[in-house]
């Protein structure tokens, strides 16, 4: 790091839209809401998530709208439903939800390892998060 403090931001989940949180996330992990903004460099800020199982989709996404993941052989082409992965897996739905919006760049590994999800309101981040 560049002799910057972490910044810890939690959010929580519960009730929110998908989109509109992961928008919001991307913007943090950015730092695009610091005034020192470069889409460059890295920054300090890490996201701390809680309550992703209690996240909302509008419309008719839960049945409508199909993920899909490729293992990389033939025949590896994974589809499933997002109702049925946001019961098995809000994590992962929030995780790619998230990444699709960084940018495709060397610091997309970097930015989508500062994000921190957790299925119930406890967290082990206590100590980071100052409000």
């Amino acid at each position: 790091m560049n002799n910057k403090t972490e910044n810890w931001i939690h959010l929580d989940a519960e009730g929110k839209t998908l989109g509109r949180l992961s928008t919001d996330i991307a913007r943090y992990l950015q730092g695009k809401d610091k005034v020192d903004y470069s889409p460059h460099t890295l920054s300090s800020n890490f996201v701390v998530i809680t309550n992703v199982d209690k996240i909302t989709v509008t419309g008719n996404k839960l049945k409508g709208k199909e993920l899909y993941s490729h293992s990389g052989y033939m025949g590896g082409l994974k589809k499933e439903l997002l109702g049925d992965l946001l019961e098995t897996n809000p994590k992962k739905v929030l995780r790619n939800s998230v990444k699709g919006m960084l940018p495709k760049n060397k610091l997309t590994d970097k930015l989508i390892n500062r994000l921190k999800i957790y299925e119930g309101q406890k967290h082990p981040h206590n100590a980071q998060i100052t409000n």
